[in-house]
């Protein structure tokens, strides 16, 4: 067997299958969260008329319908009954399939009347890789280079939400985002009492925008986070972060909280024992 490159090493990193289980319950949970109360307003676009329904790019790929009441509160229940059923753990790779499949047509629906959120990118990867992995139970201290190849995908995903975006904004905002009153304007529409004070400091501003672009677009050195203390570390920087932002312009991205939450070595909460950590065995994991 030739020997693997650093980078096949790097992508594949063994990991306990105890963070495959977490972050299953962890994720097919909030999605009754989501669907029931951060996107409930997704059920209302069947209502909207025809014409406004600009499907994105994979939709028309896929020729999916222009959603009507009677799709869209189908495809809600299944997305619903399927998410309670994988996160029991029972069939992971059909379940974790149907769920991930059910919530991209879900977000198709959300997204293609004019508005597209970023901070669901990594959630869906995080959907999409889950089933590959197989059965993971809570407990599990084997380590697995399925698992280790799943949430290497998510923690990528997240980075590149952040680097992405502040492409995003030189690309379509120029240099009018860190320079102009992108924060100004937030902080009057959507402002709180912890940050509306900044209003009377507008270079403060200023610096907070180019600090935001700055930090984004360093975002692939967060990759090398490899000890469980780096990740922890990393993992509770990015939530307060943007529980900052929450806090001061009431805009919250639990989605993408959500993956962040891939990033941490979950085992180490585990009761530590006397026994090995091994690998995983080489028969294939049932369904």
């Amino acid at each position: 067997m030739p020997e693997r490159s650093p980078l096949v090493r790097w992508l594949i990193d063994p990991v306990p299958l105890h963070r495959v289980a977490v972050m299953r319950l962890i994720a097919y949970v909030f999605i009754w969260v989501d669907v029931l109360l951060t996107t409930s307003w997704v059920a209302l676009k069947a209502q909207a008329p025809p014409e406004l329904y600009k499907p994105l790019t994979i939709g028309e790929l896929l020729f999916l319908p222009t959603p009507t009441p009677t799709y869209v509160t189908v495809l809600k229940w299944v997305l619903l009954i399927s998410a309670a059923v994988a996160a029991t753990g029972w069939r992971p790779r059909i379940t974790g399939s149907v769920v991930a499949v059910c919530y991209l047509l879900w977000m198709v629906v959300a997204m293609s009347y004019g508005k597209v959120d970023h901070d669901r990118f990594a959630f869906l990867v995080l959907l999409a890789v889950l089933p590959t992995v197989g059965v993971a139970r809570w407990g599990d201290r084997r380590r697995s280079e399925k698992a280790g190849w799943a949430l290497q995908m998510v923690f990528i995903a997240v980075m590149l939400t952040y680097f992405l975006s502040a492409i995003a904004k030189v690309r379509y905002g120029d240099w009018d985002w860190p320079t102009g009153a992108t924060l100004t304007r937030a902080i009057l529409r959507r402002g709180t009492p912890l940050s509306e004070w900044m209003l009377d400091f507008p270079a403060l501003l200023i610096v907070s925008q180019f600090a935001i672009i700055i930090l984004e677009a360093l975002s692939p050195l967060m990759l090398l986070c490899r000890s469980a203390r780096a990740r922890v570390l990393l993992v509770a920087f990015l939530l307060c972060f943007h529980l900052a932002v929450f806090a001061s312009v009431t805009i919250i991205f639990l989605p993408h909280c959500i993956a962040i939450l891939s990033i941490l070595p979950w085992e180490r909460l585990l009761r530590r024992t006397r026994e090995p950590v091994t690998s995983e065995p080489t028969s294939p994991a049932r369904a």
